[in-house]
């Protein structure tokens, strides 16, 4: 006599139908948690805020000597300097199968101006390597730069906002929404921070993540320094007891003193492609450059790394560090998106962030 199975196999095939669902339906909650729902930060993160008056930690001489001459040891290297607006002959060169090759030409013509009684903004476009970059020169002007002044600093400057003003995970807007939301004039994306679980997070003075990725990080200071430092050497509350508004945690760092800070073997692991980019310098007290390029496209291939730092070096830039670039690179400037933001490679699209760096207008 024969024994029908039909049954079993019933009951095993519900069991299965069973099973990849919940599996299914655990991977699509994973993935809609990691990268979709936001996730806003609020008393979970007070016990991280710190604002710099509660601060008592400083750092040694011993830490400040290591750092000054770590700081010192880094690669150098590049065409000389050079004021914006100016003409930087061609240098090429060359590691395993990258080639860099620096060719820059200013625009005759400023694409826009703005000036108040503290500030001038020029913004302009340049050609390099076949990528438009756009280049907003920043100024402070008048008795704005001296110590007679009503002490108007880089925390008046430089802002820094948060998507929606808030502080957490999967938060985002786009850059020209965050923008408009805070008075803006200029503004760029910031470092992403949302899309790490690590790296120090300071705004307008206040500490909001201290674990470390061992990244360089940057620190507008309040007397409107730029600071680059490594995050293995410093810690958070150091660097905002020695006076930082702001930190932004992405990098690398790519003008140190005025010398090139990355290296084409660094770029051979890291960064070789040509991608948008986004940057900030400094040039001297008073003088910013907040930097964007495009690439992705048939119009503008893009920069490498040592590109960018090439490239923010002939500006003059006495310190630049490099901020969240592809997708995410984008030029805000009184009301219009400058430059051509390429969301996924295959569109033109702002595409959303968790944070900007922005100069607002006058009230």
């Amino acid at each position: 006599m024969k024994t029908s199975t039909m049954p079993r196999n019933i009951s095993s095939g519900k069991f299965n139908l069973i099973y990849y669902s919940l599996l299914i339906m655990f991977t699509s909650y994973a993935l809609l948690d990691t990268f979709v729902i936001p996730k806003r930060y609020s008393a979970d993160t007070e016990r991280l805020q710190v604002t710099v008056k509660e601060v008592s930690k400083s750092v040694t001489a011993e830490d400040a000597a290591v750092s000054e001459k770590k700081k010192h040891e880094r690669p150098s290297g590049g065409p000389g300097m050079a004021k914006p607006g100016s003409h930087t002959s061609k240098t090429t060169s060359a590691t395993a199968d990258v080639t860099t090759t620096i060719d820059t030409v200013s625009s005759d013509t400023a694409l826009g101006t703005y000036s108040d009684s503290v500030k001038t903004i020029t913004v302009s476009e340049y050609r390099a390597n076949d990528t438009s970059i756009y280049v907003a020169d920043v100024r402070l002007v008048g008795d704005a730069t001296t110590e007679d002044s009503d002490a108007y600093t880089s925390q008046d400057l430089i802002k820094t906002a948060f998507a929606e003003d808030t502080y957490g995970k999967n938060v985002k807007a786009e850059t020209s929404e965050i923008a408009e939301e805070n008075n803006a004039i200029l503004a760029i994306n910031g470092d992403f921070y949302g899309a790490q679980n690590e790296g120090y997070v300071v705004r307008n003075g206040t500490l909001y993540r201290s674990t470390s990725r061992g990244n360089e990080d940057l620190a507008i200071l309040t007397d409107g320094t730029l600071r680059i430092f490594s995050e293995d050497e410093v810690s958070a509350e150091e660097i905002l007891s020695e006076g930082a508004s702001d930190v932004l945690s992405f990098g690398p760092g790519l003008v140190i003193d005025g010398e090139i800070a990355v290296t084409k073997d660094e770029e051979v692991g890291k960064a070789m492609a040509s991608n948008p980019r986004t940057a900030i310098g400094m040039l001297e007290d008073g003088h910013y450059v907040f930097v964007v390029t495009d690439g992705r496209t048939s119009e503008s291939t893009g920069l490498t790394l040592y590109q960018l730092a090439e490239f923010m070096q002939s500006l003059g830039c006495t310190t630049a560090y490099n901020l969240d670039g592809g997708g995410s690179s984008t030029m805000y400037f009184n009301g219009q998106i400058v430059n051509k933001p390429t969301t996924g490679g295959n569109k033109i699209s702002e595409r959303s962030v968790s944070d900007i760096i922005y100069i607002a207008k006058q009230d």
